[in-house]
């Protein structure tokens, strides 16, 4: 009866559709719009459609719990974690007003967590024990060039004494020995020790290598009178005796202009049981932009980002060990632009795909290749093409991980270039010697492309820009499947909504595809009105689930070692074919180091199916994975939580 009623009325709406058409053209263009909406919205909605297709929805929460979502977690609690911290809001930051939300996407709750710090542009990834550890975040908002009213930058304070380090307060005064301008510092710096050299061969004493200490310092007044042009020695106010002496700061040019995002240390832990921030050891280095990303004996390496001067960390990367929760520098020094796309290999070594969101040098870390953390050798990976636009690609670890397959999409110039490259790369790991090759194009150049693996071994590539930050009314409202095994593109249903700088995609326990955030520079074709940021969720429902049923799965234990094996229920046994640990996303800035889709081995039983862990813990790191199997049709069953230990 719903069945012949539903298409009764599809019937109604297609008869209507076909009449606003026809007067369309005699009433003018607004008809023919209002039209052609009404037969778009007739055809997407239609089941054979969304069969081919696939459909999305818009979700829009409460107007009192929206928030500038720049990251998202998926928990193991089958929740999402939303954060924003000040959410680019300058007003947000001053009146520190920092957000955090839980959204069930299955019961459409939506929570308000206290956020204890400003963890807008933060890094993140999944633990073993499933928290999320969280680290670095935002010190201070940009200052462009216009807008700097007293000359400022970095001071180094050198402590040239070997007995004891010098801790300087915030509001210390330097004024410089030539120009004789005064500066005070922003905050406290610990400066430490001098370290005592020798000849290695004589045992003879040669001199102290001074402690160095970097401290963002501002004139006392505003005026581009007070600016400096050249290198200056500056007196430590305060001091006396052997500590002034021992003790003094040296600056280049400390001027009005723009003053990059300063960076925090602060770490944390965010426990999806308890719904709260656990507070950890801050890092060595203060981080705005960095990436975090597993080891191969479950330590989290966390890298680049812009420090608390505003300047990208000079390759000083450092590894958290959840155990004690500290942190510690590892021996090498590699520098790398912020967010760059760094994940583990079945080896223990890294791939670096090229793949950044932004801040660096246009010349230094920006080739691809693969990383050797213990001896510090970097092995280049050639073939990319357009290697000057790599900058807001994205970059996914093709399913199943143990191909060692990885895709590059887009990307741009860097900074804010108006250049974008159409071009997808490919490059094969366990290759004697890989090399990147072509895949196939996408329609236009796109930035800031969204991307999450698929439970049937095909990944969802959607939105992005032509252009930086969609300027020129550039958003891309298209999506593609991508299909590793034929190495095409799928064009499917289009998106409703533009999504282009902030903005990601997290795959769902139940198969579905969430995507937020977007914030666009401008929100005219013209550039002439500002943008505002994007804070409706859409959820993308492919088209598998859109078949006459799914494969169930259920039983089966919490909990399986790696190399072990584990049996569920499945009503589907017999046309269950594939079986797929896939790791929860954690996304930001087009950066996702977390998702991966491993191969199980599959065997039936009576009642269902018995899957075996790989062995490899580089393969399959410790924490908690969705299980799924897929059935004969490919249709995916909803995901089991499974934690490898």
């Amino acid at each position: 009866m719903n069945d012949r009623a539903g298409h009764r009325r599809a019937r109604r709406l297609a008869v209507g559709a076909a009449v606003v058409l026809a007067l369309a053209g005699m009433n003018g263009p607004w008809l023919y719009r209002f039209g052609t909406e009404r037969y778009h919205e007739y055809k997407i909605n239609r089941p054979e459609y969304k069969a081919d297709n696939g459909h999305w929805d818009v979700v829009e929460f409460p107007e009192e719990l929206r928030l500038n979502t720049i990251h998202a977690a998926l928990l193991h609690t089958g929740k999402v974690l939303l954060i924003a911290g000040s959410g680019n809001n300058q007003d947000n930051f001053d009146a520190k007003k920092f957000d955090t939300r839980i959204w069930d996407p299955v019961k459409g709750t939506v929570k308000t967590v206290p956020t204890p710090k400003d963890l807008f542009c933060t890094g993140h990834t999944q633990l073993a024990n499933g928290n999320l550890l969280i680290a670095g975040g935002t010190k201070r908002y940009e200052k462009l060039k216009g807008d700097v009213t007293k000359a400022g930058g970095l001071m180094i304070v050198h402590n040239e004494n070997p007995d004891r380090p010098v801790t300087l307060p915030a509001g210390t005064r330097f004024t410089g020995k030539e120009n004789g301008r005064t500066f005070v510092s922003k905050d406290p710096v610990l400066v430490p020790r001098a370290k005592k050299v020798f000849d290695k061969a004589t045992g003879r004493f040669l001199r102290n290598d001074p402690g160095l200490g970097r401290i963002y310092v501002e004139a006392q007044r505003s005026g581009k009178k007070y600016e400096t042009g050249t290198q200056d020695n500056y007196r430590i106010q305060g001091l006396t005796g052997s500590e002034a002496r021992n003790t003094y700061g040296i600056a280049q040019k400390l001027a009005l202009d723009k003053k990059d995002f300063q960076g925090i240390r602060d770490a944390f832990e965010f426990d999806p049981v308890a719904e709260k921030y656990i507070k950890v050891d801050p890092m060595n280095e203060a981080r705005w932009y960095p990436t975090l990303t597993t080891l191969s004996d479950g330590k989290v390496l966390s890298l680049s980002g812009l420090d608390e001067i505003g300047q990208l960390v000079p390759g000083k990367n450092e590894v958290f060990d959840p155990a004690t929760r500290k942190w510690t520098y590892t021996k090498g020094v590699r520098q790398f632009p912020t967010y760059p796309a760094i994940t583990l290999m079945q080896n223990g070594k890294l791939f670096y795909s090229g793949s950044n969101a932004g801040y660096g040098p246009d010349d230094v870390g920006r080739e691809p290749g693969v990383w050797d953390l213990a001896t510090n050798e970097f092995t280049k990976v050639p073939g990319m093409s357009d290697p000057k636009l790599l900058e807001t690609s994205g970059t996914v670890l093709l399913p199943p991980a143990q191909d060692e397959k990885y895709l590059v999409i887009g990307g741009g110039g860097v900074g804010e270039s108006a250049r974008s490259s159409k071009r997808t790369r490919l490059v094969d790991l366990l290759d004697r010697k890989p090399e990147f090759t072509d895949g196939p194009e996408l329609e236009k150049g796109t930035r800031y492309p969204q991307y999450s693996i698929l439970p049937d071994d095909t990944v969802l590539v959607s939105g992005g820009s032509e252009d930086y930050r969609g300027r020129g009314d550039s958003d891309i409202l298209q999506a593609r499947i991508y299909d590793g095994r034929s190495n095409t593109f799928d064009r499917v249903a289009d998106p409703l909504v533009g999504r282009n700088y902030h903005s990601g995609s997290i795959l769902l326990p139940d198969g579905r595809v969430m995507f937020f955030g977007s914030d666009s520079l401008y929100a005219d074709r013209a550039n002439t009105k500002p943008g505002t940021f994007e804070q409706r969720i859409e959820i993308y429902t492919p088209p598998y689930l859109y078949r006459d049923a799914r494969p169930s799965l259920s039983g089966g234990p919490k909990t399986v070692a790696r190399g072990g094996s584990a049996t569920f229920t499945s009503a589907h046994a017999s046309s269950l074919r594939t079986a797929r640990l896939i790791r929860p996303s954690a996304s930001t800035h087009v950066t996702d180091t977390d998702q991966r889709s491993i191969a199980l081995d599959l065997t039936r039983t009576k009642d269902g199916i018995t899957v075996t862990i790989p062995k490899n813990r580089n393969l399959v790191e410790s924490g908690w994975y969705m299980l799924f199997v897929t059935d004969d049709q490919g249709t995916p069953s909803k995901a089991q939580w499974v934690k490898v230990t």
